[in-house]
């Protein structure tokens, strides 16, 4: 049986690091928004009782749910072999993937700095000053952490000889901020040249080559976490 995931229909966001999980090991799954958009997305989650998700992404298999992606990655990893036996290899990986979401809800307050709910437009010189903050201080920091996440392992990927969830994910990172940040990205990039080579790696995966290929990989827009706003890029 099939996986369900459930996340917004018109955005990559937090639901792509599950999809490029899924994607890669070529596990079957329906995106379950895709079919009934946002409104059937919301019923589904509001009509749940008892130990809900708060909110999507959420994966769903014979009455089982999984919120929060770092938990779903987790679950993937450990039932289809996108992770490794070791428990110490296992809580690694579980740690590098909650420290790539702090860095995603980071990229997310850069353009909402002041209020989530409220337009970009609206906090516009707070967000340039948030941005400068991010793009000189924040973004060294963590891209030089995964750098040495990516060289701690004498192998070709994170852990052992085979890609791992993590992988994946620090795929999806380094494209997200070459979509919102191409000026300041081309300029630090030859600073992290092992984390370059792992997304090249996994861009190269027959499975992630085959879903970047295809309609079901949305582009990057505005709408999501990852924000082309020119105004906000510097070298």
């Amino acid at each position: 049986m099939a996986y369900k995931l459930w996340y917004w229909p018109s955005i990559q966001g937090r639901g792509e690091f599950v999809r490029l999980a899924l994607e890669g090991a070529e596990i079957a799954y329906e995106d379950c928004a895709r079919g009934v958009g946002e409104d059937g997305l919301m019923a589904d989650l509001n009509d749940r009782t008892g130990r809900t998700p708060f909110a999507p992404p959420y994966l769903e298999l014979d009455g089982l749910v999984i919120a929060q992606v770092a938990n779903i990655l987790m679950y993937l990893g450990e039932r289809h072999g996108l992770a490794p036996s070791n428990m110490a290899d296992r809580l690694w990986l579980n740690q590098l993937q909650l420290t790539i979401a702090d860095l995603v809800a980071e990229v997310h307050n850069v353009h909402h700095p002041v209020a989530m709910m409220d337009y970009y437009d609206d906090q516009k010189p707070e967000a340039a000053r948030a941005a400068k903050q991010f793009r000189e201080e924040r973004l060294p920091k963590y891209l030089g952490h995964f750098e040495d996440a990516a060289q701690a392992n004498p192998g070709d990927w994170l852990i052992d000889h085979k890609w791992s969830y993590a992988d994946t994910s620090l795929f999806q990172l380094v494209e997200g901020l070459r979509y919102m940040f191409p000026k300041r990205m081309k300029t630090l990039e030859p600073d992290y040249p092992n984390l370059v080579r792992l997304h090249d790696q996994v861009a190269e995966l027959p499975g992630i080559k085959a879903y970047l290929k295809s309609e079901r990989r949305l582009a990057f827009n505005t709408d999501g976490i990852f924000r082309a706003y020119p105004e906000l890029d510097a070298e």
